[in-house]
């Protein structure tokens, strides 16, 4: 196995932290409070993790990080954990994705694989620190952010369910699967870009038009 050393940036939004130990970082980021902010930071990130950086404003902290990862050997344990899942062996799966954010902290596949995994056997505290962190070590993506609003929706969190759904809406305006659950929840989705194109056959001819000449 290869080492290597990786630098990455994580987002971390305060809604996602409301109530928790971290979400405390956001009540006050003057720069007295700056050695607190990091220690809170480092704590959430884990002693493997090493801050380089970080930019905290009202409502998202911007973090440059550098962590040292066996990345190849964690992304081909997160991809048989993902096999024997979908087989019915969710133990061995289970075991595998924690043994690959082990070896790479930052995975985004292992970690929102194991949060889905803890979602579908309904630890749906976990599920969501998991799913949050993946998006987090992210960039976020609609799959994602509809699964974060599916554990939401199990454990009677609408409002957040609704804001991570319309996250997700805004990176994947056509998602289907996100449309449908934002209307199941009273929401109507935002018009999607293929149904607003014009058809290119039903626009007027410009040779129609008389034409302006630009001096």
């Amino acid at each position: 196995m290869k080492q290597i050393r990786q630098r990455k940036r994580i987002t971390i939004m305060r809604d996602d932290h409301i109530g928790d130990l971290l979400g405390a970082i956001f009540l006050d980021v003057s720069a007295q409070h700056e050695d607190a902010i990091m220690a809170r930071l480092a704590e959430y990130l884990g002693q493997r993790v090493r801050i380089v950086k970080a930019e905290i404003s009202s409502d998202r902290a911007e973090v440059d990080v550098e962590v040292k990862a066996w990345e190849e050997e964690a992304n081909r344990l997160a991809a048989t954990a993902k096999d024997l899942n979908q087989k019915g062996a969710r133990r061995n799966a289970q075991s595998l994705y924690r043994e690959a954010l082990e070896l790479d902290p930052l995975n985004v596949a292992a970690a929102a694989g194991l949060g889905t995994m803890l979602a579908d056997i309904e630890k749906y505290t976990e599920a969501l620190t998991v799913l949050k962190f993946a998006c987090e070590a992210g960039p976020p993506s609609a799959a994602l952010l509809l699964a974060l609003a599916q554990v939401c929706i199990r454990t009677e969190r609408t409002a957040s369910a609704i804001a991570y759904l319309e996250r997700a809406l805004e990176i994947e305006p056509s998602n289907f699967g996100v449309r449908r659950t934002l209307t199941e929840l009273g929401r109507k989705p935002k018009t999607s870009p293929c149904a607003s194109r014009p058809d290119p056959t039903k626009l007027p001819d410009p040779s129609d038009k008389p034409t302006k000449k630009v001096q």
